[in-house]
Parts: structure tokens; sequence; C-alpha cells
């Protein structure tokens, strides 16, 4: 018996290929839609207002976080329409997705270059205490982070 692997090989690239352009085209869609809900009330209004403010602190700061406070119902109504973010989900970051992690790190380096000392890897050691984000997952953005060479 001469089994040629070739055929069932090409099989499995051809399948994990149709897998990958599922995975692109949600990213591709996700990217199209974030954050639309900053365009229009209640959240266009509140981010008029706080975006300056926010440039000019320390992320992760109690000055930052004041500012979150006082973005109230806005806020919320940001993170209840974007899943992205772990405010999203009763559990956070344990009820998140693969995608939901890939755009929430991506959104994270955004934002990291709105902050005047902005730096994404002091942003993703605050954001692991913020967010309880075990070991596995932290290595998991550092090396992302490093390999993206963000």
């Amino acid at each position: 018996m001469n089994y040629d692997s070739t055929r069932d090989t090409l099989q499995h690239i051809r399948s994990v290929q149709a897998f990958l352009s599922d995975v692109i085209d949600e990213m591709m869609t996700r990217g199209i839609m974030h954050d639309v809900s900053k365009l229009d009330d209640p959240e266009k209004s509140m981010y008029d207002e706080f975006t300056p403010k926010l440039k000019g602190v320390t992320y992760g700061s109690d000055e930052y976080k004041e500012y979150l406070d006082q973005m109230g119902v806005a806020l919320k109504h940001h993170y209840e329409h974007n899943r992205h973010h772990p405010e999203h989900f009763e559990w956070g970051i344990h009820e998140m997705n693969l995608i939901d992690l890939i755009e929430m790190l991506c959104d994270w380096k955004a934002a990291s270059l709105r902050h005047g000392d902005g730096d994404m890897m002091k942003s993703l050691e605050i954001n692991r205490k913020r967010f309880d984000i075990e070991d596995q997952l932290y290595n998991i953005f550092a090396n992302t982070i490093r390999d993206m060479e963000w």
C-alpha cells in the first residue's frame, strides 16, 4: 500500500485558508465598524468634551480615572455597544473571544498614541491589573506587541 498524503494535505491547506478567510472577513468588518457609536449621541458630545482632557493625562492615573467616572452614562453606552471592551461583558475578558481580544489590543495601541506619554507596554501592565488578565494571556499580548514591533 503506497499512500500519498499530497491530496489530503492540499485539502487541509484549503480548509485552513477558508477558516482564515472567515477570520479576516470578521476582522475587516470590525475595522470598519470600530467605535462608530462615538459618532452619535449620547457618546459624541461626551467624547467632544473629554478627548482633549484625556490627551493631557497619563493613562491609568487618578486624574484619568476621575475623567472616566465623569463620562458616566455615555461611556456606559459605549461599552454596551462595543464588544471589544471588557466592560461589555459581565465577566470581562473571561467572556471575550479571540476576535474581541485582537480588536481590543489594537484599540489599546491606538489609544496609547493619543497620550503624550503613551507607552503600549505600560498600558498593558495597567490593564493587566485593571481587567484581571492572567499570565498566559498577558504573555500572548506582550509577545504580539513585540512581534508587531509596536
